[in-house]
């Protein structure tokens, strides 16, 4: 009897806790709220830019970068890509 009663709340908390997260869920995403606290994700918008090589949307604080005309900056993805657009253009 006694390991019915503990075995019934253990089940009533699994099924409260679900239920609690997916009504938490629901009503974020009604608002807008998105995924919060998404590890690797940015919270503001971040303009990207597009490797001319193989064609890799990449931030461009993180980029690697070519000034070219001397003002004009294209970003790429790796030194590889690099390497490959100045072989090209020469």
């Amino acid at each position: 009897m006694l390991l019915r009663l503990a075995l019934f709340i253990i089940l009533a908390f699994v099924v409260g806790r679900a239920f609690w997260r997916l009504l938490d869920g629901i009503v974020d995403g009604a608002s807008g709220g998105g995924r919060r606290g998404g590890a690797g994700v940015p919270q503001r918008g971040v303009q990207m830019a597009r490797d001319p090589v193989c064609g890799v949307f990449v931030v461009p604080e993180r980029a690697v970068t070519l000034v070219a005309g001397g003002r004009e900056r294209i970003y790429f993805c790796s030194e590889a890509c690099r390497d490959k657009y100045r072989a090209r253009s020469a």
